[in-house]
């Protein structure tokens, strides 16, 4: 009898933790409360990359835009009004945000309810997509919850540059608790999509010290020296699917952003770069225990923030 009665408090435990207690994050979060969000979350995310295979790196770049923002708690998602500057209009050429309102109706609609936040949707949508470009898994920490604001400035000073060099790199990524390692390991995403001509047309026109001539003048053709500026270049040579190509250029300076090929030009992180460049299983690894540690950057938890009803606006 005594164990029916601590079985049936530990079901309520289980049924009360995600409202009330403010816990570590947990990759099963949702067990008690709803089984079936991470498999209805997998299935959307499967279906929007085989419908269009850039929506994978577009999921990875969201979770990773929104965690270097206050944190992991879907402020980028948030739409523009009276009192919030949307994260939206610092990120150019931020995709995906509808394939998150799918995923955020299904799940509601598998839960019977508004359990599972628009936070932990982004983080597992990024492992998914990964997955699905045929990357690592990982299992994901759950338990955020979502911010009721939105920082357009912090965006814009927090969000590595394109055109920054590396100590600016280092310390950016020192800001959120990550180091040198994570840095170039999460910089391996760009294994995945596109950038816009604006992001790189210095890069090919001015850069002469750490850039193939070769490769500069490919890239001199979708990349006019006026105008242009959405134009898109792949990141590396194979961009819908998750492997070392990204690193491999980096060692035959290759490297579309001016910040990318930073990770190899004579630094403190050549040597990682060279390990990742020659040892796919080591990228991997490191790529999932790297994004875990940043789903983790200053989580709302337990009674803070809220679950939203719609990703796009606070309750």
């Amino acid at each position: 009898m005594a164990s029916r009665i601590f079985f049936c408090l530990w079901g309520y435990l289980l049924l009360v933790l995600p409202a009330t207690a403010s816990a570590a994050l947990s990759p099963y979060y949702y067990g008690g409360t709803c089984p079936n969000a991470l498999p209805t979350i997998k299935r959307v995310v499967e279906a929007a990359v085989s419908r269009e295979r850039r929506m994978g790196a577009s999921l990875l770049r969201l979770h990773f835009h929104d965690c270097f923002v206050n944190g992991c708690d879907a402020s980028l998602l948030l739409d523009p009004s009276p009192t919030i500057d949307s994260e939206k209009n610092a990120l150019p050429n931020a995709r995906g945000f509808e394939v998150i309102d799918q995923i955020k109706s299904e799940v509601d609609k598998a839960c019977g309810r508004p359990v599972v936040s628009c936070a932990d949707i982004l983080a597992v949508a990024a492992r998914d997509s990964v997955v699905a470009l045929g990357g690592p898994t990982w299992k994901v920490k759950l338990g955020r919850r979502d911010s009721t604001t939105a920082s357009r400035t912090a965006a814009e000073a927090d969000l590595p540059s394109p055109f920054s060099d590396l100590p600016e790199l280092i310390s950016g990524f020192k800001k959120h608790g990550l180091n040198e390692k994570d840095l170039v390991v999460l910089s391996g995403g760009h294994t995945l999509g596109f950038a816009q001509c604006g992001t790189f047309k210095n890069r090919t026109y001015n850069e002469t010290y750490n850039i193939n001539p070769n490769f500069a003048q490919k890239l001199r053709s979708s990349c006019p020296p006026n105008g242009g500026d959405r134009n898109l270049a792949p990141l590396d040579p194979t961009p819908a699917r998750f492997d070392i190509a990204y690193f491999t250029n980096l060692k035959y300076k290759k490297g579309l952003l001016h910040s990318d090929q930073q990770l190899f030009s004579g630094g403190s992180t050549d040597n990682l770069v060279k390990t990742y460049s020659s040892n796919p299983q080591a990228f991997w690894r490191d790529f999932a225990k790297s994004m875990v540690k940043m789903g983790n950057i200053k989580p709302l938890t337990g009674n803070q923030g809220q679950v939203r009803l719609n990703c796009r606006m606070a309750n």
